[in-house]
């Protein structure tokens, strides 16, 4: 037996290693959190389950062997990194492939570095088919690639579904290069968070054709990003179809796009077309372009909710084709900026046909060579009236909110998608947790997730919303630990306290039942706190207190065999006062902030706490 694990073996109780074997370790992280709580919560209520299944796998070992690495330098653990954070199940960036393979047909490839990789090859195909496939984090670096090349062939098809957080990076990918084409087909689907950039992408090519279909579809947020794509390019047809189809957030920023270019065709299919929210960036688009030709068919559709700007949009281009047609909808709410939009080019042609803005800006506009038809500035959100009487827009998922008369027995309602999409993570030690920097420079460095990557980005974002100032009223905490989240709430509420979350996702997107409902403290007002799931290494929660407030707990049934499919946790908020105006609240159920209270379910993987009945 090694030392370290003989010493604490001796120092373990005679009576806790004879007198009864089914007697947990009580050095385990769960029989430290179960003490932890009979002292905070001397209520002698249930130990909370939700907490005990989110604690670290860590053996008693593990823990005091990474955390004295931590003790002495936090960037110690790097080395470790990878068997650390299988240990102690995070989520952490895997190790890239040093070479790139030989072979052209990549079937079950992941992590690879393609550095250099067909560089000035001439002919033949490569295919990547079921590449990084629902890996938590697929890594994949492009450099160089197919550059110089001639009538060489690239497909990406069926590339990095399922993902968690999926970084790519291709970056002066078919720079010069002649002929041949690049297939971009089901890439990025069902995706959580891509973070994908083409930087100096088929930069000075020659008839390089690009086809993005399926294109980071059914996503739930994320990046992409092309900058210096198809500059100074000759003939290179692009084509997006199916771009951001049915995707939550997407991000997308088009810059220097086309700049310089001779003969670029761009067409944008399907584009962003029933989104939740997106926001499309076109800067320097086109700019100086020589007989540019862009079709938007289809462009920002059904429920869509963002911001489009189009700045320096073929500015200065010489005859510069534009065609947008069906541009947004009835119901998208949003802002489009364009400005400087074919400014001082040379017989431009751009036409509108069915177009909907809210607002719409056309700023520095081309005097000359512009046809609106059909043309529509709406400058507030269209509605439609639901049976029931209600304003509801359409682009707000239908039971996100809902009123407190809902929760009755015998009421049907929806039940949006309440369904843990965050990758499945474990709290680590507080002994570790604490010891870790909570600076995303640091923490970055430590986890190998540089600025650059999707785990990077998502560790900022986190840490930055943590270090936010507390809104009016509001008293906030990011947990790192069990521990910390109980210590939070107890100082918030007393020590009286009990978690309560949704059972399942049961019901999700379907319609619901309502069965018997219990309001928590005979359903009185009070106050809570409530924790959300962030997206980071390892569990880390944002905690806020929520006063005025009334919590419920409701048997949700099937509304064909009226049997109970989950037990739901719902809150509901009494004073709306400090609520924005276009909070999708009151956009879905059509009052505004300080008139109406505002009820939800806790999602799947959230909690929220209030004192025990």
């Amino acid at each position: 037996m090694p030392t370290l694990q003989l010493i604490l073996f001796l120092s373990i109780p005679f009576f806790l290693t004879t007198s009864n074997a089914a007697s947990p370790n009580p050095f385990t992280a769960k029989a430290a959190l179960i003490r932890y709580w009979d002292r905070k919560t001397p209520n002698q209520r249930p130990h909370p389950s939700f907490l005990l299944s989110k604690l670290s796998p860590l053996s008693a070992l593990d823990s005091t062997t990474y955390s004295s690495l931590l003790s002495s330098n936090p960037s110690s653990l790097t080395p470790h990194l990878l068997t650390f954070c299988s240990a102690a199940n995070l989520l952490c960036s895997p190790s890239l492939t040093s070479k790139s393979p030989k072979d052209s047909n990549f079937a079950n490839y992941n992590n690879v570095n393609f550095t250099n990789y067909g560089t000035a090859a001439a002919g033949g195909q490569d295919s990547f088919k079921k590449y990084s496939e629902s890996q938590r984090i697929p890594v994949d670096v492009f450099r160089s690639y197919s550059r110089d090349s001639a009538g060489h062939d690239e497909a990406f098809t069926t590339y990095s579904p399922n993902g968690t957080i999926i970084t790519d990076n291709f970056t002066s990918y078919a720079t010069t290069a002649t002929g041949g084409s690049g297939d971009f087909t089901s890439y990025g689907r069902f995706s959580g968070v891509p973070e994908l950039t083409f930087k100096n992408y088929e930069t000075g090519s020659n008839g390089h054709a690009q086809n993005f279909t399926s294109y980071s579809d059914d996503t739930s947020l994320g990046d992409e990003t092309f900058t210096g794509y198809g500059k100074g390019a000759t003939g290179v047809p692009t084509n997006f179809k199916s771009y951001a189809n049915h995707s939550d957030l997407i991000i997308s920023t088009f810059k220097s796009y086309g700049e310089d270019a001779t003969g670029p065709s761009d067409t944008f299919t399907k584009y962003g077309n029933n989104p939740g929210i997106s926001h499309q960036n076109f800067q320097s688009y086109s700019e100086n372009a020589n007989s540019g030709n862009e079709r938007f068919s289809s462009y920002r559709g059904d429920s869509d909710v963002g911001d489009d700007k189009f700045q320096s949009y073929g500015k200065g281009g010489n005859h510069p084709t534009v065609d947008f047609k069906t541009y947004g909808h009835d119901y998208k709410t949003g802002e489009d900026h364009f400005k400087n939009y074919g400014e001082n080019a040379n017989n431009p042609e751009i036409s509108f046909t069915t177009y909907k803005g809210n607002p719409t800006d056309f700023k520095s506009y081309a005097k000359t060579g512009v046809v609106f038809k059909d043309y529509q500035n709406t400058t507030t959100p269209s509605a439609k009236v639901e049976p029931s009487g209600k304003t509801v827009n359409r682009w707000v998922e239908p039971g996100k909110f809902f009123r407190e008369s809902s929760l009755k027995v015998g009421i049907v309602m929806p039940m949006p998608d309440i369904r843990d999409k965050m990758p499945e993570r474990s709290f680590l030690p507080r002994d570790i947790s604490e010891k870790l920097p909570f600076n995303a420079i640091e923490l970055g460095n430590i986890f190998n997730a540089p600025a650059g990557t999707g785990l990077g980005r998502a560790i900022a974002d986190t840490i930055s919303e943590c270090d936010r100032a507390p809104s009016r009223g509001e008293t906030k905490q990011c947990p790192t630990s069990a521990e910390d989240m109980i210590d939070f709430a107890v100082s918030v509420l007393g020590n009286n306290v009990v978690p309560r979350t949704t059972e399942s996702a049961s019901g999700s997107g379907d319609k619901i039942l309502i069965g018997k409902v219990k309001g928590i403290n005979g359903g009185r007002v009070t106050k809570s706190v409530s924790c959300h799931q962030s997206l980071f290494p390892y569990l880390v929660y944002y905690c806020h207190s929520v006063p005025k407030v009334r919590v419920y707990e409701a048997e949700i049934l099937s509304v064909e065999s009226k049997k109970k499919i989950n037990h739901g946790v719902a809150i509901c908020h009494l004073d709306t006062a400090d609520w924005s105006a276009g909070h999708g609240a009151f956009v879905a159920l059509g009052s505004k902030p300080g008139a109406i209270e505002v009820c939800h379910w806790i999602f799947e993987g959230d909690l929220t706490w209030a004192a025990a009945d």
